[in-house]
């Protein structure tokens, strides 16, 4: 039990606004983000600078209590939730929102981990840059959280995942020691990476305060193209004709099925097919360029389309005329969630698969998790060029109680989705971490050497276990 003398120490430490504790305040960010798991805590610690990271750390170690570090609160696996049992502090890194440089000239950008994602995109934008790492929660979304899970998004097939966007880190470790690395060195060999261990270590290992991020050119001109393919082999085929032809222009290749669109339409005013034929999958693809070549990327995207056509690839096709066209192309791909949710209580999956693989699988997982789950409709999305799958089996119609729905068959479908992609040599986790959601999956699934090392390094960095509790690393009996 976490006392008042307890909580009046890390008052005197932290100043009066480093600790909240009015019940009101605390309780937005008891809940996860999906809202399925729920939490505890009498205070919520924030402070506003490394060194007071540093010292709050240090003195939790000495009286032995957890901390949960906390960014925007955006896990979509429950990896920013203290214990129910109010045995946690949240440590929120919230006011920590500086941007400290931002050189065009490096292409680098150094910020502190509070600091939101649309925020780092603004600053990188009025410097003629940009921070080429987007997703749907981009107006909550902390950097600290992003490294903290790796995080994905739409442009991963180019620039790749945070892991390949930060060029430093610094962090508080589970001692209290800072951990002081946000030199941005191309080359450094100094024994083991310890940022590359704290990037998607979801807290851990300790709790990274800032970071060195890489930035790119600002798009000078950009091509957004919607594609209506018969299967998603065809998708496939399409993805790397536009490779061959447009070479790493291609930002993002996104692959929707025809249900999916339907949902957006029926569910989000103002939204229409951007083709005017259906077809049973969708491509949503953006060529982007730097600089003002020529032929710019729309006649290029066109010319890879009609080759496309000629090689019965494309059903139909339609490019953006306009920005606005373009962003309402994309805001199709951004309300599928949304437009999912309000179809009715649903399992939802982020996993990914070998890419070659992408295809086939979206077909016959979800025929077979229909027939193993009678009334359930399974279908998916996700980015086709790094194989990260959004697959979805909802309840039979007429289900009103989806927790019970979902306490009742959940685990069943979980088990059932995630041992057919273990089986085609994926993961369960693409884009969104473990948290808790997923622990004891992992631990059922996971090798015992991939196990063995995560516990390893854990017991090294953390070996009080103070570092956000029970993410992350399955229990023993899990696995």
């Amino acid at each position: 039990m976490i006392g008042q003398e307890i909580i009046d120490r890390f008052v005197a430490l932290l100043g009066p606004k480093g600790v909240v504790t009015e019940p009101d305040d605390i309780a937005p960010w008891l809940t996860d983000w999906r809202g399925r798991f729920h939490g505890a805590s009498p205070a919520i610690l924030q402070p506003d600078s490394t060194e007071k990271v540093a010292a709050a750390v240090t003195l939790a170690g000495q009286l032995g209590i957890p901390l949960v570090p906390q960014g925007g609160n955006t896990s979509m696996v429950g990896g920013a939730t203290p214990p129910p049992d109010g045995s946690a502090l949240i440590l929120s890194l919230r006011r920590m929102n500086r941007i400290h440089a931002l050189s065009p000239d490096d292409n680098l950008a150094i910020c502190e981990a509070g600091v939101i994602l649309a925020t780092l995109h603004d600053a990188a934008e009025k410097a003629g840059r940009r921070f080429p790492l987007s997703l749907g929660a981009k107006g909550s979304a902390t950097i600290g959280g992003l490294i903290s899970t790796n995080a994905g998004g739409t442009q991963v097939l180019r620039h790749g995942t945070m892991r390949a966007l930060v060029e430093g880190i610094e962090a508080v470790l589970p001692d209290g020691s800072i951990f002081q690395g946000l030199d941005a060195l191309k080359k450094d060999n100094r024994g083991y990476d310890i940022k590359q261990l704290l990037i998607g270590a979801e807290g851990t290992l300790g709790i990274i305060t800032a970071a060195s991020l890489r930035l790119v050119p600002a798009i000078s001109a950009r091509a957004v193209g919607w594609v209506g393919v018969r299967t998603p082999a065809d998708a496939l085929a399409l993805l790397r004709l536009a490779e061959a032809r447009l070479g790493d222009s291609v930002e993002a290749f996104e692959i929707i099925a025809d249900d999916g669109l339907g949902h957006v339409l029926s569910h989000i005013p103002g939204t229409r097919c951007p083709i005017e034929t259906r077809t049973p999958w969708h491509v949503l693809i953006e060529v982007d360029h730097a600089d003002l070549s020529d032929p710019g990327p729309a006649e290029r995207l066109e010319d890879a389309l009609a080759q496309a056509m000629d090689k019965n690839l494309a059903v139909d096709a339609a490019i953006a005329a306009n920005d606005a066209q373009a962003s309402a192309f994309w805001r199709i791909r951004e309300s599928l969630s949304e437009s999912e949710r309000a179809q009715g209580p649903a399992l939802q999956f982020d996993i990914s698969v070998p890419v070659a693989r992408m295809p086939t699988f979206m077909i016959d997982a979800a025929a077979a998790a229909e027939r193993a789950f009678p009334g359930t409709t399974a279908s998916s999305f996700g980015h086709l060029g790094d194989g990260n799958v959004h697959f979805h089996v909802r309840a039979p119609k007429g289900t009103l109680d989806g927790p019970n729905w979902i306490a009742t068959d959940g685990q069943s479908i979980n088990a059932f989705v995630h041992d057919a992609v273990v089986a085609v040599g994926g993961s369960i986790s693409a884009e969104h971490g473990i948290g808790q959601m997923k622990r004891a999956e992992l631990g059922r699934l996971a090798s015992p050497a991939r196990l063995h090392a995560l516990r390893a390094i854990k017991a090294a960095f953390d070996p009080q276990g103070l570092m956000n509790p029970d993410k992350l690393i399955p229990r023993p009996e899990e696995g």
